[in-house]
């Protein structure tokens, strides 16, 4: 680990080949754990307390992390609320004989600094100082408004049994190793294993091998504890031209009673691979019942959303049926 500034930290290390996932490169959930991994380290450097993982926003997955890669993952502090800090996290890779890394995945992680009691405790202020600050600054300002419209869209929408589209529940128990710092799970292992469940998912319909191009609105609402039985539910909501959303709710409680209590939630996007790594064009799900049809408006609904963000759009499936182009 090297501190480049008083706000950022980088990460530094090989990809191993245990790293390597089902689709021969480093799977989207990995990158995730890193991505977790070195924006705590820049909250804990930046508020001298202990921090959990609040929220993560949209992740792009560009282009793939390969086994042996020299990996570079730079967490940038870059806006500061009365608790919480906005990390921007940038994903380079390349190859360690020399060579520029080239950039493979960028996202916005927030943490929130916890005091010995357990609640929000305050943060020294973030003042921008550079025209790069100033920038990502804004940014992140800017984005506010968007991400608390997703959060609000996704808290809202329900979700019963009584939905006809493919889905899948991987259930186990959390381990002693996917512990953080703080003893309970790791939030890097809770986005591992949802990516898990949405590639069962993906490519359960789809019958082909899938990898995650896109994951967002990851919302952290409780801890989950080590010991505690793990729900992970994916369930297939709407599909582009080459994309399946797919939904996963994240539940957990202790195995000697029945409750299960919703911990994390979010939408993950996956696309369909052949063997030369090219993406393929996947089935078109067309809603059936009721709750088919809400959910499918719901994904709808927040792809017009996260199309007002700064520098986002819509997809071209979208555009090419007239929606509304609006971009941030």
């Amino acid at each position: 680990m090297s501190e480049t500034a008083a706000n950022s930290v980088t990460l530094r290390f090989l990809a191993a080949p245990t790293d390597v996932g089902h689709s021969g490169s480093v799977d989207a959930g990995t990158v995730l754990e890193w991505v977790d991994k070195a924006a705590y380290a820049a909250a804990v450097g930046w508020s001298k307390s202990y921090c959990v993982t609040a929220y993560v926003g949209n992740i792009h997955f560009a282009d793939p992390v390969n086994n042996g890669d020299m990996v570079e993952v730079e967490a940038t502090i870059v806006y500061t609320g009365r608790s919480s800090m906005h990390i921007r996290t940038v994903v380079s890779s390349g190859d360690p004989r020399g060579g520029r890394p080239t950039m493979r995945s960028q996202c916005m992680v927030i943490f929130v600094a916890v005091g010995e009691d357990g609640k929000p405790s305050p943060v020294p202020r973030f003042e921008p100082a550079t025209a790069e600050e100033i920038e990502h600054h804004d940014d992140a300002l800017a984005r506010i408004k968007v991400r608390e419209e997703i959060v609000a869209a996704m808290k809202a929408q329900n979700y019963t049994d009584a939905g006809t589209a493919e889905r899948v529940v991987l259930r186990f128990m959390a381990a002693p190793t996917d512990v953080n710092w703080g003893g309970k799970v790791h939030g890097g292992m809770v986005m591992k294993w949802i990516d898990e469940a949405a590639y069962v998912c993906a490519s359960r319909y789809c019958g082909n091998d899938t990898v995650a191009v896109f994951s967002g609105g990851v919302r952290f609402y409780r801890p989950l504890l080590i010991g505690h039985l793990v729900e992970v539910e994916a369930r297939l909501v709407y599909t582009g031209t080459k994309g399946m959303h797919i939904a996963v709710h994240v539940r957990s409680g202790d195995p000697k009673g029945r409750q299960m209590k919703l911990t994390t939630y979010c939408l993950t996007v996956m696309v369909a691979r052949d063997d030369s790594g090219n993406s393929l064009p996947v089935p078109t799900w067309v809603p059936v019942s009721d709750e088919d049809m809400q959910l499918h408006a719901h994904a709808r609904d927040l792809l017009e959303i996260r199309g007002r963000a700064p520098g986002n759009r819509l997809p071209n499936h979208l555009l090419r049926t007239g929606s509304p182009t609006t971009i941030g």
